[in-house]
């Protein structure tokens, strides 16, 4: 997903100060057992899936973490589903959860998501004759997945009662929609007055030191721009920041529940949604060094007088309030959460092109000038080929109804 970023570079003079909380070796081995072939892709609902998150909530259950899945286990399970090849299939999929209770009134959400495309018939395959071909996804999403599990073991062991509790959550159904941090959010296993923030990990694992960290959620509360300039220089980590609370990961579900969130990226490569995402590519070194930011951040929030302030973002690139890649807008907020063809419409912006047209939320747009829409990536790619003024025609369903509207960009 194309996002908007401001530019903040910090660099310290020096790495001496490196802390070494988090271990290289670590890192690699739970990358390699999550990105192994054996778990074939880690597709949502599958085998694969399945021994991921076994593999998680042993790890939990060996850190004394409470389960905090349904029914007294690490396990929130949800359906959803899925078309493969043509036809639509019910499927289980499940959340991993475990609670560090310290005691405190409020939580903070550590997440990362666990599913990737398995075989290359669920989400969006880049590898040209792609099905069938085991899709690792090393970086997207093992990295993030082994920070939510090196966290856990940090704060497990660190001989410190937060202020704060922790809920570690790795959640599936992320490639196929944000279906299960949607499905959490819709029926928490903690009271979500309770939570104070989410903190996000996807792909974390290809630092590069000359483009940083991509910092998302910025805007959400005044607390990441006071806290997280100071931690990035203690280790030598440029960055660039975005300040809406929406996008392509998981935070998106917490952000739509009026909750502060920020998530932690080092960007797009070559290997991206590829059957070449795999373990020897990652930067376990540069992981770890992110990984020291965000226990950090948890740490400086647990030093803070108040939890963060939420604040509404409007820097979404499709609602048109922002200046992005695009040179038209909708003017409308995608559901991540959708998972079938077309564009559903979570929110629409006032006085813009989509309020205009009569497109209302709940709407789900299934053409746009002639072009027709699967995801949410071939409504992108239809923007960037229109210019301001262009009307052009919108089909869409409301309910049952299949409606036909004027769009002026």
């Amino acid at each position: 997903m194309k996002k908007i970023f401001l530019a903040a570079t910090l660099v310290a003079t020096s790495v001496s100060a490196f802390s070494q909380n988090f271990q290289p070796p670590l890192i690699r081995q739970h990358i390699e057992f999550l990105a192994s072939d054996e778990l074939e892709g880690r597709g949502t609902a599958s085998l694969g899936e399945i021994r991921a998150a076994n593999y998680i909530a042993d790890i939990f259950q060996k850190l004394g973490l409470k389960p905090y899945g349904t029914g007294g286990s690490y396990f929130q399970p949800f359906e959803t589903s899925i078309a493969i090849e043509g036809k639509a299939h019910e499927l289980t999929g499940r959340n991993v959860i475990g609670f560090l209770d310290n005691g405190a009134a409020k939580t903070i959400v550590v997440g990362a998501h666990y599913d990737h495309l398995g075989r290359g018939f669920q989400g969006s395959s880049l590898s040209p004759d792609s099905k069938g071909k085991i899709h690792n996804g090393a970086d997207d999403n093992a990295s993030g997945t082994t920070g939510v599990l090196e966290l856990a073991k940090y704060f497990v062991e660190n001989d410190v009662k937060e202020k704060h509790n922790y809920l570690f959550i790795t959640f599936s159904g992320e490639e196929l929609g944000l279906i299960g941090s949607k499905h959490f959010t819709e029926k928490p296993t903690l009271p979500l007055t309770n939570i104070a923030a989410m903190v996000n990990m996807d792909m974390i694992g290809r630092l590069d030191d000359n483009k940083g960290i991509i910092v998302s959620g910025w805007g959400t509360s005044p607390a990441w721009g006071k806290l997280i300039p100071a931690l990035a220089k203690s280790q030598n980590l440029k960055y660039t920041v975005d300040s809406s609370g929406t996008g392509a990961s998981d935070h998106t579900s917490f952000y739509l529940k009026n909750i502060p969130v920020v998530q932690f990226f080092t960007g797009t490569h070559s290997d991206y949604h590829k059957i070449s995402d795999d373990a020897d590519k990652i930067n376990v070194d540069g992981e770890a060094r992110i990984l020291n930011v965000i226990a950090g951040l948890l740490q400086n929030l647990d030093k803070e007088k108040s939890d963060p302030e939420f604040i509404a973002t409007t820097s979404n690139p499709h609602d048109g309030t922002t200046t992005s890649n695009f040179k038209v807008t909708l003017g409308v907020m995608p559901d991540y959460s959708y998972s079938g063809k077309g564009l559903r419409i979570d929110g629409v912006s006032k006085a813009r092109p989509a309020d205009k047209a009569g497109i209302l939320v709940g709407d789900i747009i299934t053409k746009l000038g002639g072009a027709e829409i699967g995801t949410i990536y071939d409504y992108m790619d239809i923007l960037s080929k229109h210019e301001k003024g262009q009307e052009v025609e919108a089909v869409l369903l409301r309910g049952k109804e299949v409606k036909k509207v004027k769009v002026t960009f």
